[in-house]
């Protein structure tokens, strides 16, 4: 029996550190959390924290071993398997022992469970209760899985002293090799797009091709915000053999850490498509993998292998939960930033998580701190804004970047910087400083500000853990960058696990606050603000390719009101909410008729 009989949610991969070791946590209970692999350091400090907890030999991997950064993430991996197999076992014998525990177990499964079903009828009758129990437990119970996330983004160029290293030894390259090597049977999360490099790198590992019994030890999740997308990167990799065995839809906007805007495509729309063409994504990819697996003379599957949909970004009631699993015919829903609130599950330091339960819908925006350029949703007044800001004012703006994960930047060398660093900051605000008088005093603050607001994400990211376990952090002081999505804005105190999961199947409620907008609409609002965003940032010299990319924006999300409106006509879901959606939706539709799209002067000579 699969975990889909489990539980109809999963926890996605938050930051470096905050998922760090959920499945650790969470996964005895059957819940399926993803571990980010990004930063081989903080893996490898949590590999001693936990051998020492559970009395495991412990021998450190230090840099001068010759492919360190896999070597640590394959143990981490396989110390984190090994754990949750051993509480696996005991949480087994638990239930079968204590009807207290039993109950309570029982109260967190969903409403619709068999598995519930099955051992609510064997409570009740009562006989033999052990035995019977232990059966059912060890032919019904599995944990859940251990599934790690590759920003395919984050795959830097590695050089000893100034030699560059091959392209094996890239930080994704190295991580999937980690996760290749491992003994979990689970899946590896790609988000932020296509790596054809990488991508191809997967070829090297027999774990993700299909066995002589058409099963994958090793399966592929991408996540992705359209059906596009998803056809596109799904069949080059089909073109190499391999299967992606799961579309983890995101929302744009509405969610935690790097924010991938579609160009206007809401979240509802999407999911329309990826439910009435999710047969073409499927042979579309069975057609080509055959033919690839018969060139390369690997087994070949007689039937398409599974294909799951999921989706996340901003759910936060049962309600939403359930009408996205059963209008949108998905297979899980992702709930990450509530989790945060729930210290049994994930790994967050008393201070920030404080700070988070405070958190009201001004104190959570879209930042431009990350220094891969793309839009971060972040809070304010986390420590590590104070540490940058107190930086700034002794003018040594930006960070001594000790771990150098994200020196992508080419412009001073092969070797790349992370906009962050100190280094950089220096040559861009000394570069700034030789044309201060051409430029007006707001000109001026204005670029100083754009240099200057890149935080350290890969030392800001990861202190959370090393904050909560009581680990030692050397070097500057970053404090903690943390990167909720909006819907924070709505839970508003510290909740345990089974609170938690009681709220998603509709069994609780943690939320206090009852003026929380439509997870639709909530996002549609966040899309109507990034265009307005975008336009008045736009500089005078406009191209003809930024007004037709503003004019399909506005216009695809019109489409989405219009569908959201006829999708109100035509469910029973959310019956009591649907004349403020309605009224929600009219508001936004006059909104976005309102905005003006500059139009291009051309000027003609005589």
């Amino acid at each position: 029996m699969t975990n889909k009989s489990l539980h109809t949610f999963h926890i996605p991969v938050m930051g470096l550190a905050y998922t760090i070791d959920s499945p650790i946590r969470v996964a005895k209970y059957g819940i399926s959390s993803v571990i980010s692999i990004a930063d081989d350091e903080l893996i490898e400090k949590m590999r001693a924290f936990y051998s020492e907890k559970f009395d495991v030999p412990y021998q450190e991997i230090t840099q001068k071993i010759h492919d360190y950064r896999a070597e640590r993430i394959t143990s981490y991996l396989n110390l984190v398997d090994k754990i949750v197999n051993e509480k696996f076992e005991s949480f087994k014998n638990e239930l079968s022992e204590s009807k207290l525990a039993l109950e309570s177990y029982i109260a967190m499964l969903p409403n619709k469970s068999d598995v519930k079903k099955g051992l609510q009828n064997i409570l009740h009758e009562g006989i033999v209760f052990k035995e019977n129990i232990r059966n059912f437990l060890d032919n019904h119970l599995n944990p859940g899985d251990i599934d790690v996330n590759i920003m395919t983004k984050l795959d830097k160029d590695n050089f000893i002293k100034i030699e560059q290293l091959p392209v094996e030894f890239n930080d994704a390259h190295a991580a999937l090799r980690g996760f290749a090597n491992s003994n979990l049977t689970s899946s590896v999360v790609l988000s932020a797009g296509m790596n054809p490099r990488l991508f191809s790198y997967f070829e090297n590992f027999d774990a993700f091709f299909p066995d002589s019994s058409s099963k994958l030890k090793k399966k592929i999740i991408l996540k992705v915000s359209d059906f596009r997308s998803a056809m596109i990167q799904g069949n080059f990799l089909a073109k190499k053999g391999l299967w992606v065995s799961e579309y983890r839809i995101e929302s744009g906007l509405n969610c935690g850490g790097h924010a991938f805007a579609t160009d206007g495509f809401l979240l509802g729309p999407i999911l329309q498509e990826f439910k009435d063409k999710k047969d073409q994504l499927i042979d579309s990819a069975h057609g080509l993998m055959i033919k690839a697996l018969m060139q390369k003379g690997k087994p070949i599957p007689t039937t398409p292998l599974e294909l799951k949909i999921t989706v996340q970004g901003g759910v936060g009631t049962a309600e939403e939960h359930d009408f996205l699993l059963e209008y949108y015919n998905l297979d899980s829903v992702g709930w990450g930033t509530p989790f945060l609130l729930v210290p049994e599950a994930t790994s967050v330091d008393k201070e920030t998580r404080e700070l988070l339960i405070k958190a009201k819908e001004n104190d959570l925006y879209l930042s431009n701190i990350s220094p891969l350029g793309v839009p971060f949703n972040t809070l304010r007044g986390t420590s590590n804004e104070m540490f940058k800001q107190k930086r700034i004012e002794n003018n040594q703006a930006g960070s001594s970047c000790p771990k150098r994960f994200l020196a992508l930047s080419k412009e001073f060398g092969a070797e790349g910087i992370c906009t962050s660093s100190k280094k950089y900051q220096d040559a861009k605000l000394n570069e700034l400083n030789e044309i201060k008088n051409t430029l007006s005093v707001s000109t001026f603050e204005k670029i100083k500000f754009s240099i200057t607001e890149k935080a350290c994400l890969c030392v800001g990211l990861a202190n959370a853990s090393y904050l909560e376990n009581d680990i030692m952090i050397k070097g500057q002081s970053q404090g903690v960058v943390i990167c909720p999505g909006p819907n924070m804005a709505y839970f508003d105190k510290e909740v345990s696990l089974s609170e938690m999961v009681q709220h998603i199947y509709g069994n609780a409620n943690v939320m206090t606050d009852t003026d929380r907008p439509n997870l639709f609409v909530k996002e549609l609002k966040m899309y109507i603000d990034y265009l307005k965003n975008e336009i008045s940032g736009a500089t005078a010299d406009l191209t003809a390719g930024q007004v037709k990319k503003w004019n399909a924006f506005k216009n695809n999300i019109l489409d989405g009101i219009a569908y959201y409106e006829n999708l109100l006509a035509t469910t029973s879901y959310f019956e009591n909410l649907k004349k403020d959606i309605y009224k929600q939706l009219l508001c936004y539709k006059k909104a976005i008729n309102e905005i003006r799209i500059p139009v291009l002067t051309i000027e003609f000579t005589h």
